[in-house]
């Protein structure tokens, strides 16, 4: 069989007696600027084991994280300790998810492994970043997982699958699956019901023929290249991930690296063709800066770049309101050149930094925080020009798309041991 870098992993639950709509909470790197929304959560799971308390969201990083990282790992230990967290079992698990927009998406989760997964284009990985990695960013993550014993994923690994061969066979057959969750999402997040795929060697197979010579040469025109994952989402924790397993595994013998824990990854796989995977651009909202001079210069950087300008986004200020800005249609032609222009301005005006926006809503209330903030709004990606880009091309320019809007972000739910 084609090697398809995945591993069957033995997933954690809590137990039955968890509220699952307090122990489910959306992913970390969601609501940056909206600290409120965070205040939320935690009145919403208050007087429950949750999530919440073994992850670290990130609009609390600071200078100083290491008590907050030290408070999870000892949590992490004592849901382990006290049951709270119980293995269901090998297998993979098949999600339902509904949100407010969206009634029906599908994902499956499994373990991915680390050593066919690179963001460097070079590499040829199986698994590859869709955006740009910002290395920096890569640190301070590592320090929340290097010590921690589980992982809780919302990393989401896209498959171009345009047969729908891989995942929606389970879901037509999931009433001869065990039925693990059915609850409401807290936070506005939709509804969630998971099933545990027990016999995984059918998905194993159609992931394999995905990789077939024929397949590839009708969706690509080639094979000069493979790859059967593109992130969707959680890059950064996915290379984080990497890091980890890069330091421990020079600690290791060769037959001791061959099936550590540590080695692979927990993700969500998603079809790229699911109806209900609607990929939404990511908006910037820059703070700390003169808006008229930005402005100025932003809009004169687009027209002396020459390109053709055919789809209309704005920028939005407090004080200013909302001004057409025509960007080229094709998102990454539009992301490179507006992140282009943010990253000189910000290098040359100190104090001024940039935000990475889900959704108009959450834009206007961020911009609107300070009379100083220039938002902008960007085109949003074509499906089809995904896999056919990275396979060609390599990375999108980074924070290009995000799939869906930022309450339909990936709730943590299964999670999974990394040490032995």
């Amino acid at each position: 069989m084609t090697k398809i870098s995945v591993k069957v992993p033995d997933i954690l639950l809590p137990n039955k007696s968890v509220d699952m709509s307090k122990w489910a909470v959306v992913a970390c790197d969601q609501y940056t600027s909206e600290p409120e929304y965070w205040e939320g959560v935690k009145k919403a799971t208050e007087g429950s084991p949750s999530a919440l308390n073994v992850i670290f969201p990130e609009v609390y990083l600071s200078k100083d994280n290491a008590p907050i990282i030290e408070s999870i790992n000892k949590t992490m230990y004592e849901y382990l300790d006290t049951g709270v967290l119980q293995s269901i079992g090998e297998g993979f698990v098949l999600i339902e998810r509904s949100t407010p927009i969206t009634p029906k998406r599908l994902g499956l989760v499994m373990a991915v492994d680390l050593e066919d997964y690179s963001f460097v284009r070079e590499d040829k990985a199986n698994i590859r970043a869709t955006e740009g990695t910002v290395v920096e960013r890569i640190p301070p993550r590592v320090k929340i997982r290097e010590h921690a014993p589980i992982e809780l994923p919302h990393i989401m690994l896209l498959i171009d699958d345009r047969n729908k061969s891989v995942i929606e066979p389970l879901y037509e057959n999931r009433d001869k699956l065990t039925k693990l969750y059915d609850f409401d999402l807290n936070m506005n997040g939709g509804h969630l019901r998971g099933w545990h795929v027990t016999d995984t060697a059918p998905v194993e197979k159609a992931l394999a023929k995905l990789l077939d010579e024929d397949v590839l040469k009708e969706k690509y025109g080639s094979t000069d290249e493979v790859m059967l994952f593109a992130v969707g989402d959680g890059n950064h924790s996915l290379a984080t991930a990497k890091a980890c397993w890069n330091n421990l595994k020079a600690t290791l013998s060769a037959e001791e690296q061959k099936n550590h824990p540590a080695r692979y990854a927990l993700v969500e796989v998603m079809n790229l063709h699911d109806e209900g995977l609607e990929f939404e651009p990511i908006f910037r909202s820059v703070f700390n800066v003169d808006t008229a001079d930005f402005l100025d210069g932003l809009y004169k950087a687009v027209k002396d770049s020459g390109l053709k300008c055919d789809y209309k986004c704005y920028t939005y200020t407090t004080k200013d309101g909302r001004k057409d800005l025509m960007l080229p249609s094709n998102a990454a032609v539009a992301v490179g050149l507006v992140q282009d222009f943010i990253d000189a301005y910000i290098k040359s005006h100190a104090g001024s930094e940039v935000d990475y926006v889900h959704g108009e809503d959450s834009l206007k209330q961020v911009t609107d925080a300070a009379p100083n903030r220039v938002a902008i709004t960007l085109p949003p990606l074509a499906k089809n020009d995904l896999f056919d880009y990275v396979l060609k091309v390599g990375a999108f320019p980074r924070k290009t798309f995000s799939m869906g809007e930022a309450f339909e972000k990936r709730y943590y739910v299964e999670a999974r041991k990394i040490i032995k």
